[in-house]
């Protein structure tokens, strides 16, 4: 009969895993980009990336195993450990609670944008935290919540045009944050609900432009709308919404 591994045990293994593959250098390189030291251990995505793969594959039949799993690894604080559990968790399971306890734990940009890239979008309170994190306080919390909004913006096809138009209000009401982590996020939130649809566009335009309008003194909030509308108005965007 095949041994079934337990969650802390499996916990263990990868978290042993992840220190023999521990690169200082690397940890240098990561910190040039913005990435936290803290916790970190250098590993690549590439290793991260097949760790998880193996994980799921060893739980695939129980997905309250993998969940607890995700759990283990993201208490851990090891950087590479909590990326890893944005992959092995299931998103069906995750709640509000997990999503609030989560995202109070965020210090760097990359854990944050995975979280919601790969988790955090496909759990069901992922709307209403969007537009919640938007207007806290916190800088990775803020972030969370604009990462959300322009991850939905690519994946949930089935969302209405009246929801992403609450993300652009908020890109407006926040724009002179001046942190590096907010503005690229608003700024990224604004550039994917602009590449949705015709509609959308003309909207995040309208967005971008009132920005620079209203807030001519912030550093923030013109480079936030600026960015966006070289993009919105560029070539690649128009002709792949029909609009040339």
């Amino acid at each position: 009969m095949e041994h079934k591994p337990t969650p802390s045990g499996l916990a263990d293994s990868l978290l042993s895993e992840l220190r023999a593959h521990a690169n200082p250098d690397n940890v240098a390189g990561m910190a040039r980009f913005g990435i936290t030291t803290t916790g970190t251990l250098g590993v690549g995505m590439s290793d991260v990336r097949t760790l998880a793969r193996d994980a799921k594959h060893a739980l695939r039949a129980d997905p309250a195993a993998r969940h607890e799993l995700a759990a283990l690894l993201w208490r851990s604080g090891v950087h590479e450990a909590r990326i890893m559990a944005t992959l092995v968790d299931v998103a069906t399971l995750v709640d509000e609670a997990q999503m609030e306890s989560w995202v109070a734990d965020l210090d760097s940009w990359d854990v944050c944008d995975t979280l919601c890239n790969n988790l955090f979008r496909l759990a069901a309170p992922a709307w209403e935290k969007a537009a919640q994190w938007a207007g806290r306080e916190p800088e990775y919390i803020k972030r969370a919540g604009f990462v959300l909004g322009a991850t939905l913006a690519v994946h949930d096809k089935a969302a209405s045009d009246e929801r992403f138009a609450s993300v652009l209000s908020r890109v407006e009401r926040e724009a002179t944050d001046e942190r590096n982590a907010v503005k690229k996020g608003a700024n990224w939130a604004l550039r994917q609900v602009g590449k949705r649809s015709a509609s959308l566009n003309a909207l995040a335009i309208a967005s971008a432009e009132r920005i620079l309008a209203e807030n001519p003194a912030s550093p923030s909030a013109r480079w936030i709308a600026r960015d966006a509308l070289r993009e919105l108005r560029g070539e690649p965007v128009r002709k792949r919404l029909g609009l040339t």
